[in-house]
């Protein structure tokens, strides 16, 4: 969207792949890091925080690898308020055209009683040594006041002050655990950008966290106070009950532009395919009545609300569902169906998949074509997104023959390709679904213990696709895992050995510290 002069800019930081892979559960590959990076930059994404380099070397990767790939927004990385974080964080954003380093520190009387063991000054201290060795890295530094929602303004005044003096570019003021009201949120804003005499030399900016169900409207809310930078994930993903949905943040701006004078530069059409990518990659659907991507957001069955649609769509729509990226069309792929369009498919309903993916895709449409009598928009989702899901995996589901019964026990035959090598497997279990995992599990031998096992229809009708989400824990780690198939014991398989990658994966990304989330 193009800047008007009537509008302030409101500038969109996007924290998906930082805070909103800090879900339990929701661990990335690098591969969906990178293509949830390049529709976040496609779609005009001010600012990208890529992750938090210091965790492990994955996520370093992820962020020097984005970084080097970024072709509008800047990449930013989190870093704690410690010299290591600091230059590890540099030097993965230094491979930016556009970088910023984003250090953060406790402000609130709990967390330097609980957390840090520090004083006021000692505080101050930190803020004026970590903001100052940042700035001497590179130019675009934000600093962070983690709970500054319960922090006294007279101190919060004095350490926006203190940032600010040693070079801080933006000022966020996280409402990190959801504890504030709109009203309380403004005038914090109002407050600290009035009383700090250098205020008028950085961006301020907020970011809400959805405890109370008010993350968006407390961002709103901020902004109104001064705040011109908005800090918010793709399906409001995030730690506990997450984070400010861009989404919303950005409709809410686009279709109440007579009380909210402000633009982005987001193109609301990518909106829908980036919520489709990120619930993907993260393992967490979308819940059906979500705000405008979900899967109801634009559906009526009210007959009284179907009338009116009938007379006039904006009795009951305020937004049109094309304007996120939403089409109207229903089944027109089959069997005879070309690969053309198939890809042209897939961009109307959100995806855009690289040449080798798009083949795998095409490949198991066909198939599922075969088995199929109608093949609808929501079987084509279910296929790509499990496609996704599989990107990069080192272990995968070759093929599956159950043998089950009234008779028992249940026997499944698996075989599996891991790191390349087919591996076969028979196991018993008590059902199929249990006999299929004991035989992953003869394959891959491990301790996670099954926390959810979750099926249902992807559309009506016997030979309807099975969507299956897994959900695996082992040493505190928690991992999702999403399949589908017209076959339930198939999706179930391929549900399983996802979660089990992402376990993996995260095994491996050893974590030097406890990660605290802005």
């Amino acid at each position: 969207m193009t800047a008007t002069s009537e509008k302030d800019q409101i500038r969109i930081f996007d924290t998906t792949l930082r805070d909103g892979e800090q879900s339990p559960g929701a661990s990335m590959t690098l591969e969906e890091k990178l293509q949830i990076a390049e529709i976040l930059d496609d779609m005009g994404v001010d600012i990208i925080e890529a992750g938090f380099p210091i965790a492990s070397n994955g996520d370093f990767e992820a962020v020097k690898e984005i970084a080097k790939r970024s072709k509008n927004s800047v990449i930013a990385g989190l870093a704690r308020a410690i010299h290591a974080d600091i230059d590890r964080c540099g030097e993965a954003v230094k491979y930016a055209g556009k970088g910023r380093i984003h250090t953060f520190v406790s402000t609130s009387p709990i967390h330097l009683q609980f957390q840090m063991n520090k004083n006021q000054e000692q505080v101050l201290e930190i803020i004026t040594d970590t903001v100052t060795r940042s700035r001497n890295l590179i130019d675009d530094v934000e600093w962070s006041a983690m709970d500054a929602t319960r922090t006294p303004i007279d101190y919060l005044c004095r350490c926006v002050e203190a940032a600010i003096k040693c070079g801080a570019t933006t000022i966020n003021l996280p409402d990190t655990v959801g504890y504030a009201t709109p009203d309380e949120y403004k005038a914090m804003f109002e407050q600290i950008i009035e009383r700090v005499p250098n205020s008028d030399q950085a961006i301020f900016s907020v970011h809400c966290h959805d405890d109370l169900g008010l993350a968006v409207a407390n961002s709103l809310a901020g902004v109104a106070g001064g705040a011109r930078q908005v800090e918010c994930t793709i399906n409001g993903l995030g730690e506990r009950a997450g984070n400010a949905s861009l989404e919303e943040i950005v409709m809410a701006v686009r279709t109440r532009g007579d009380i909210l004078p402000y633009e982005t530069q987001i193109d609301p059409q990518y909106l829908v395919r980036a919520s489709k990518l990120v619930a993907g990659a993260s393992g967490f659907a979308v819940q059906y009545n979500k705000a405008i991507v979900g899967k109801n957001a634009f559906a009526h069955e009210s007959g009284i609300h179907q009338d009116g649609m009938l007379k006039n769509a904006e009795t009951y729509e305020i937004m049109r569902p094309e304007d996120v990226g939403v089409k109207a069309t229903s089944l027109v792929m089959g069997k005879h169906s070309g690969r053309h369009a198939f890809r042209d498919k897939l961009r109307e309903l959100g995806f855009e998949l690289g040449d080798n993916a798009l083949q795998d895709a095409f490949r198991r449409f066909k198939d599922l074509a075969d088995r199929k009598k109608h093949v609808y928009d929501e079987d084509i989702e279910a296929l790509v997104e499990d496609e996704i899901n599989i990107l990069g995996e080192s272990t995968k589901v070759i093929a599956l023959t159950v043998i089950a019964g009234t008779g028992g026990p249940q026997k499944a035959i698996l075989t599996m390709d891991v790191d390349g090598q087919h591996i076969t497997k028979e196991a018993t279990g008590d059902g199929p679904v249990d006999a299929t995992f004991n035989a992953i599990k003869g394959i891959v031998p491990h301790e996670a213990t099954l926390s959810l096992y979750q099926v249902h229809a992807v559309t009506e009708g016997t030979d309807a696709q099975a969507e299956v989400s897994v959900r695996l824990e082992a040493d505190g780690r928690i991992a999702t895992g999403k399949g589908a198939d017209t076959d339930t014991l198939v999706a179930s398989a391929r549900a399983y050995v996802s979660a089990m990658n992402k376990l993996a994966q995260r095994r491996q990304a050893a974590n030097p510290g406890a990660l605290q989330a802005v």
